[in-house]
């Protein structure tokens, strides 16, 4: 079978997290074709890859949602023809979409393949004016109209974009978010009738709706038009897959509530290779410091700010804590000069910023983990850090509630909640955990059962092939013997591990 993932902003550039996932998805299957398909910001990011891809990996296709290339060869390409298969014209096929009222994207599908249509006479002509003046007049006339159309049009401009691209061929389109990736499935589907997974890790349109909601480069006007176009990319993804996944039962609940059909959906728990975390190298000699580890990118998302002013707080009330930042620090390079900037500015000592690491090579140092994110899913360094048998600290986000204080065992707490940048409730966690090392390893006990019941790579891997298998009978194709016979590393033994 011959499987295209599509991921967006991730594999295989950034590192963890969901980057990880795919890599050990790949792994996993190595009798079959994979194609990823990586849609990336621009050209920049081309080829910038920080996984040594399987080789089951055929292919690397990139789409550049901002691309100078876009309006190139403008009067030379042909206009869009001026009505669908269906009839509709391209005047009404704008509107619907800008109107998010019964879009039929199978004719835009359609528009953008059957013509080498040029972005810059659709986004500047004729019929877009029109659409766009409509729409205005129902529904945003209180806002100058001239700002509107360029923010509609700097909206569409990537989503047209990923439409213009040419999708390779695969039996089986898995997307890993909703978003732009879930569009491309959706096409994909549309054109060669083949199948279509979507796996959601967080909820890509809530997502987006929160950081729209947080952010100052976008008008408070406006706000609202750029997460209707995250819903509409979620419409279209939900309603062509044929299967919807979800990490767990809350997240399913919330794509039921966003309109996707209930009988689509399925949970499938995270997995990780729970022996990789076994027999780590512990505390050197004399290391009396009580360690607190964060695994994470360094980005606004893992609210590191939030992390380093609770371990300031902390520190003042317990010496010995020392805290222990491990992950990339590349993402972006202004937010973690303004997290060392802080470390700095409030005279703190004892924190570490190790970059990229092999996680394992410190985890047994540590006496907790901690996550104070803004964001998950479910993430895989608690996973990780119960493997290690380790307690965690956690913001009350994503699944982190279910992981914490479990959903179906009876086995107890395995770490603190607390409330997103609740800076006293997360500082008074830490000296908690400091001071008390009989309630560390108790937690410890129960985050090690947990993850041994139910979120093994193993479990996640027999889940998979379950589906995978499903929908390559589904297509009547031959299903390859020996798949078990999988790489059993959830990352490639030179990769950094973990760092979210």
């Amino acid at each position: 079978m011959r499987i295209c993932v599509v991921a967006e902003g991730c594999y295989p550039y950034v590192v963890g997290g969901v980057s990880s996932w795919v890599d050990s998805m790949i792994r996993s299957f190595p009798k079959h074709e994979f194609i990823v398909l990586a849609i990336v910001p621009s050209r920049e990011w081309s080829g910038r890859f920080n996984y040594e891809l399987p080789e089951n990996v055929a292919e690397v296709r990139e789409v550049y949602l901002i691309d100078d290339d876009w309006y190139r060869g403008r009067g030379q390409r042909r206009r869009a023809g001026t009505r669908s298969a269906t009839g509709a014209s391209v005047y009404e096929m704008l509107k619907s979409l800008l109107l998010r009222d019964t879009v039929d994207w199978t004719d835009l599908f359609g528009m953008f393949r059957d013509t080498d249509i040029s972005l810059n006479d659709l986004l500047m002509g004729e019929d877009f004016m029109r659409a766009a003046i409509d729409v205005y007049r129902l529904r945003y006339a209180g806002i100058p109209f001239s700002d509107y159309l360029w923010t509609t049009r700097s909206i569409m401009l990537p989503l047209f974009i990923t439409m213009k691209c040419a999708v390779p061929k695969a039996d089986l389109y898995h997307c890993v978010a909703t978003g732009y990736a879930g569009v491309l499935g959706a096409m994909a589907k549309s054109l060669y009738g083949c199948r279509l997974l979507v796996s959601e890790h967080g909820l890509y349109t809530r997502e987006r709706e929160e950081e729209l909601i947080k952010a100052s480069w976008v008008h408070n006007a406006y706000k609202n038009i750029w997460i209707d176009q995250f819903k509409k990319m979620a419409d279209v993804s939900y309603g062509y897959a044929d299967m919807v996944t979800s990490l767990f039962e809350h997240a399913r609940e919330l794509q039921i509530e966003a309109g996707c059909d209930e009988a689509k959906t399925r949970v499938t728990p995270n997995g990780i290779d729970v022996e990789r975390f076994a027999n780590l190298p512990g505390k050197d000699e004399g290391d009396e410091y009580i360690n607190v580890g964060a695994v994470l990118r360094v980005a606004p998302i893992k609210d590191v700010k939030t992390l380093i002013n609770s371990f300031y707080i902390a520190k003042r009330r317990e010496s010995k804590l020392k805290l222990w930042i491990m992950g990339p620090m590349d993402e972006d390079p202004v937010y973690t000069v303004e997290c060392q900037d802080l470390v700095a500015n409030l005279g703190l000592e004892d924190v570490v910023f190790t970059d990229r690491v092999d996680v394992r090579q410190y985890l047994g140092k540590m006496d907790m983990t901690i996550l104070t994110s803004l964001s998950e899913g479910q993430p895989l360094t608690v996973l990780e850090s119960f493997a290690a048998k380790k307690p965690a600290i956690c913001t009350d986000v994503g699944n982190c509630r279910g992981l914490l204080y479990g959903e179906d065992d009876d086995f107890g707490e395995a770490g603190i909640l607390c409330h997103i940048m609740n800076t006293t409730e997360i500082a008074s966690a830490m000296v908690e955990l400091a001071r008390t090392p009989e309630l560390r390893e108790r937690y410890a006990e129960v985050g090690y059962r947990r993850v041994m019941r139910k979120y093994k790579l193993s479990d996640m891997k027999d889940t998979y092939k379950e589906i995978y298998h499903h929908f390559s009978d589904d297509m009547g194709l031959e299903w390859p013997e020996d798949v078990d016979s999988a790489d059993e590393s959830a990352a490639s033994p030179d990769q950094p591990e973990g760092s979210e």
